[in-house]
């Protein structure tokens, strides 16, 4: 029979890692404004947040190093006079931020030196006032984006039907691109030359946008709802667009184009994904050549490879927690002793944002094969120099630069497996042989703590002398504190099970040099029978597990079938309406 193709590639075990509920970003008021943009914005070292609060429109810094939960006030940045629909980082300024809002204004921000969320002013927090302000759009502003290649070059996305770019260091607007209806998602070319757009008339747009002239139109996808598009390298073949959207019959789709042949449709058609209702937005990574995919209202990221003109599909990062909400990290600020090659950012409950690390399995050391050239971060051209026709490349650095082999890995989640191990070796002490000993109380109840590994734990081996070295009584206590301490889940299903064993477990007494015997089979009987015990409560979590799994996929099923029904009765009325028309 002939050998199982497997395909090489380095990034085929990509796994994603969740953070603790401590170690997240907590207590903070998500905007819960319905316009379709992805809410939060990362780099390497602030998180900006579309904020939920009253008296005009605001948004949130948050320093990625203040991890847990936030205080009740925090300084917030403020001016517009509406709810905040969107931010974008400068690519070369870590503290320059834009704001787009649903006032028609497009504000610039500088985050403060030394910027921190908490306050000792007796007053409360201070909140920060804009640099500069852009008006010229007459309805609100949905989108912004920094230009990838050019200094201070700004794109931005209004209700009224166009896309100005704007030099912030002026505050003159130099062009703008006008569309037939609102635009959904942009995206700049890796040389900054081209602005791609996607649009409500589900046309696929490639901009000149110095010329204001649109260089290629193509019919995307056909579905109703919000279509986004990345632009992306590819291989010789030149560059290529990712678009996400939906079918007539609302599919959710993933489409690769070629921009040399864009009118073709796209390449191999558009792949369906599924029938969630919900936006997928989608995240390119130049430097690994793979795809990130993250649905509003999923728990779920799927992440491809782009390989040979083809999406193929890695794995799915897989969680019971819906988001509305993600950003990625550049690729400059991932921690590189945990081989991590992204980071990504999700809203949760619109109550705290969760960073979820995508790791390469390797051992902890740089591995460049993983880590090709990424952008440096800093600006190639002037605005004027752009404006005035110039092209260029983003600039890339090594990224071994930024490793430190002294540093050491952010901590992760202790197991069972890694406290046994780094437990200290059990003492045994020689007692007089003429002292009478009482049996040993029974250790008091330790809390009950859940194992989070599925490694199965061996106990600390308990070290005896041999028999010519002991000539005096032993007391085993240590070890029966270790055997004690296995976690028993709070369950009184559970709790039943453990009575029988607990009666049944002989308490361990104090022996002579030929009753050491006796006690070490007491252990071992004792052993034997928590085993039994942890091994019937895995079962019971398993079972439990599976059951959650039926309930998330019938709820699926139930939203999807909502979702269908709902489409066909929109179907039905269209088809009356230009029934009565005609």
């Amino acid at each position: 029979m002939a050998g199982r193709f497997v395909r090489s590639s380095k990034y085929r075990h990509i796994y994603g890692r969740p953070t603790r509920k401590e170690q997240c970003y907590d207590n903070l008021h998500i905007s819960k404004n319905a316009w379709d943009s992805n809410i939060i914005k990362a780099n390497p070292q602030y998180l900006s947040v579309n904020w939920e609060s009253g008296g005009g429109g605001a948004f949130a810094v948050i320093p990625l190093s203040h991890r847990g939960r936030l205080p009740e006030q925090i300084p917030l940045f403020r001016g517009h006079t509406a709810p905040v629909l969107d931010t974008d980082w400068s690519p070369f300024n870590d503290s320059l931020v834009a704001s787009g809002s649903d006032d028609g204004k497009v504000f610039i921000w500088t985050v403060p030196k030394n910027f921190s969320v908490l306050s000792d002013d007796d007053k409360g927090p201070t909140d920060v006032d804009p640099v500069s302000k852009l008006a010229g759009h007459s309805r609100k502003v949905g989108h912004v984006l920094f230009h990838n290649t050019a200094e201070n070059i700004l794109a931005t996305s209004s209700g009224d039907y166009s896309v100005k770019l704007w030099d912030i260091s002026s505050g003159t607007s130099h062009s703008t691109l006008k569309h037939p209806e609102v635009v959904q998602s942009m995206s700049w070319s890796t040389n900054g030359s081209m602005l791609l757009t996607t649009c409500r008339d589900k046309k696929l747009r490639v901009w000149d946008p110095r010329q204001e002239t649109a260089v290629h139109e193509v019919q995307g996808h056909t579905g109703a709802k919000n279509s986004r598009a990345v632009w992306m390298t590819g291989d010789v073949g030149g560059d290529k667009i990712a678009t996400t959207g939906f079918s007539k019959m609302s599919d959710r789709q993933l489409g690769l184009w070629d921009l040399r042949n864009l009118e073709n449709s796209p390449l191999n058609g558009f792949e369906t994904l599924d029938t969630i209702s919900g936006v997928c937005m989608p995240f390119w990574d130049e430097g690994t050549k793979c795809l990130y995919l993250a649905g509003k209202g999923d728990g779920n990221i799927r992440y491809f490879e782009y390989s040979n003109d083809e999406f193929i599909f890695l794995s799915e990062y897989k969680s019971g927690d819906p988001q509305r909400g993600v950003a990625f990290l550049p690729k400059r600020g991932v921690a590189l002793h945990e081989n991590e090659i992204m980071r990504g950012f999700k809203t949760v409950n619109d109550t705290y944002i969760e960073p979820i690390s995508f790791i390469v399995p390797r051992r902890v050391s740089f591995n460049s094969d993983i880590y090709p050239p990424c952008f440096n971060g800093e600006a190639v051209l002037t605005a004027d120099a752009w404006l005035g026709g110039q092209n260029a490349e983003q600039q890339t650095m090594d990224l071994e630069i930024l490793y430190d082999g002294d540093a050491q890995p952010s901590a992760a989640p202790k197991t069972l497996k890694t406290l046994l191990t780094q437990s200290a070796p059990v003492a045994v002490e020689p007692v007089p042989t003429k002292t009478a000993t009482a049996p040993l109380p029974k250790p008091a109840p330790e809390p009950v703590k859940v194992p989070t590994s599925p490694i199965k734990e061996s106990p600390v081996p308990i070290r005896v002398p041999s028999e010519e070295r002991v000539s005096k009584p032993i007391i085993i206590e240590e070890s029966a504190k270790v055997v004690n301490k296995i976690p028993e889940p709070p369950n009184p299903a559970f709790q039943a099970r453990q009575e029988p064993a607990k009666q049944a477990a002989p308490p361990l007494q104090n022996s002579t040099d030929s009753g050491i015997a006796d006690q070490l089979a007491r252990i071992t009987s004792l052993l034997e029978l928590q085993t039994k015990t942890l091994a019937s409560q895995n079962e019971h979590i398993a079972e439990l597990t599976k059951e959650l799994d039926t309930l998330k996929n019938k709820v699926d099923t139930k939203a999807s079938e909502e979702s269908n029904r709902k489409d066909e009765i929109i179907r039905k009325l269209e088809l009356e309406l230009e029934a009565a028309k005609s």
